[in-house]
């Protein structure tokens, strides 16, 4: 029977070194928390410098005119501001990915990172060329979910190489981004309840669960 155990105990840990080297498991909870609050921040600064408010939803039709000119000075502020809030996220993640796996005597960049950013990136670039493409035929409107479904997609297509909640998190923000595409007037406040909250909540999750 304590031979059979010891076998068994063995097969174990096997399967958890397997797991380890093939799934990255250094993502933080608090970049999810911080990069929640920057997405917030920048949905918030984008409205006070649209002066409208939250209740004032068709955000979009002042940043073209009748004829369906751009009006580049809010397009510039807009792209700057959430160009700022992506940069910074990217900061935000790369500091405490590389302090968690400090922390846990693990390695930053191996294989199974290169794999996770690669899975990570493609669909981050279809979706940034897509965006711009929307923005060349003035559908603004169309920006912000079309940004969230391809952010989910990117998270489902590298969930396989990180923690499965990550996969979790891709489909409820491909969901908010295509009620988004719906509710087009009220895109940046989804975009906000995507990027923003969703992730604060996620980063408390992950930080409960794998790291307090």
């Amino acid at each position: 029977m304590d031979k059979q155990q010891e076998q068994l105990d063995s097969i174990r840990e096997i399967r958890s070194l397997m797991e380890r080297s093939s799934r990255f498991s250094s993502l933080s909870g608090l970049a999810g928390v911080v990069v929640g609050v920057l997405a917030i921040a920048g949905v918030i600064a984008a409205y006070l410098f649209l002066g409208i408010s939250p209740s004032q939803p068709a955000y979009y039709s002042l940043l073209s005119n009748e004829q369906g000119e751009l009006n580049m000075n809010l397009v510039t502020y807009l792209a700057a501001d959430f160009i700022f809030v992506l940069i910074a996220s990217l900061i935000a993640g790369l500091y405490f990915s590389a302090k968690k796996a400090k922390q846990q005597n693990q390695p930053v960049w191996d294989v199974t990172a290169r794999r996770l950013l690669i899975n990570l990136t493609i669909p981050l670039l279809a979706g940034a060329l897509y965006c711009l493409i929307l923005l060349y035929h003035g559908h603004i409107a169309l920006i912000a979910p079309a940004s969230l479904i391809f952010y989910g997609l990117a998270l489902l297509n590298a969930s396989r190489y990180t923690i499965n909640d990550i996969r979790s998190l891709g489909i409820i923000e491909i969901v908010i981004g295509l009620i988004a595409s719906l509710f087009i007037s009220y895109g940046l406040l989804l975009w906000a309840l995507g990027f923003g909250l969703l992730h604060i909540v996620y980063g408390i999750t992950i930080y409960l669960k794998y790291e307090k």
